[in-house]
């Protein structure tokens, strides 16, 4: 039998040590271990008496730092990544967590084909309902390429090829999942997404990506995303990617703005509640 690639999980925290444990606990949970989980702060705090509180010290837990303050999550996955030691890396937010088969379904997939997603679900972190999910779950693969996924509201998390990934966009605030991935299909072309949620997407009130003004982060993000297409392609070989690229970024912009006047009518508290809302009405 073949040996089993080894596997980097890396978490960027900001204002993180509420959480953390729960990321962690997730990764340490898996049926497929992880090989290393990289802690990279970006609020210039020591997370390790934290964890080492909840249980966890040494062994494979290593730590790292953006040197900044607020640098964005880019920054710090950006650190991991340059740190990492897997043939394979798995990205977590420090909010967030994996289901404990997560690992042990996409690594042999990411490991033959470049990169592998699953579905998400979308959690309110305080109630526990579930929001939104990306696609109705079968059981079954799909296999996702730019324009599928370009049409997509929340985000695709992989596990990748060390080799294969790109960087991180930190001057893009809010959306760096659509740049990073756009970069991933230039290189892949398309990549399997297992339709079981294998991830939770929590939301938390106040969160960066909750804040009241997450919308305004949102449409900065998109119009710098915008700026690069204009500037030299986004850094993408393929015209027709960039094509697809454009078209979407309108497409979001408007999406995003259509969030931000239910949440000023007092529809909706959060994008992700949008996006149920907005999958409901179209079922």
């Amino acid at each position: 039998m073949a040996a089993m690639s080894s596997l980097s999980v890396i978490i960027p925290a900001f204002h993180a040590h509420d959480t953390i444990a729960r990321a962690v606990r997730s990764v340490v949970a898996q049926n497929r271990a992880a090989d290393e989980i990289l802690v990279i702060a970006d609020d210039g705090t020591d997370y390790s008496p934290t964890l080492r509180a909840a249980g966890f010290s040494g062994g494979k837990l290593r730590f790292g730092s953006t040197g900044k303050i607020g640098a964005g999550p880019s920054a710090g996955r950006n650190v991991g990544l340059a740190l990492a030691r897997g043939e394979l890396v798995a990205w977590l937010d420090a909010d967030d967590l994996f289901y404990p088969d997560r690992l042990r379904i996409l690594a042999p997939l990411a490991l033959d084909h470049g990169a592998a997603g699953d579905n998400s679900r979308v959690v309110d972190d305080e109630s526990g309902k579930t929001l939104a999910v990306q696609f109705p779950a079968h059981g079954t693969t799909l296999w996702l390429d730019a324009a599928s996924f370009l049409s997509l509201s929340v985000p695709i998390v992989c596990v990748v090829r060390r080799d294969l990934s790109p960087r991180w966009d930190e001057d893009v605030p809010l959306g760096e999942d659509v740049a990073y991935n756009l970069r991933l299909f230039d290189r892949l072309v398309s990549f399997p997404v297992v339709d079981t949620p294998l991830r939770d997407y929590r939301v938390r009130h106040g969160s960066v990506c909750h804040a009241d003004d997450s919308a305004a982060l949102a449409e900065r993000g998109y119009v710098q995303m915008q700026r690069h297409l204009e500037r030299d392609g986004f850094g993408l070989r393929r015209p027709a990617l960039r094509a697809l690229l454009a078209d979407a970024l309108e497409r979001k912009i408007a999406f995003n703005r259509a969030f931000e006047r239910a949440r000023l009518d007092g529809r909706v508290a959060t994008f992700q509640a949008f996006v149920g809302l907005t999958q409901r009405a179209q079922s």
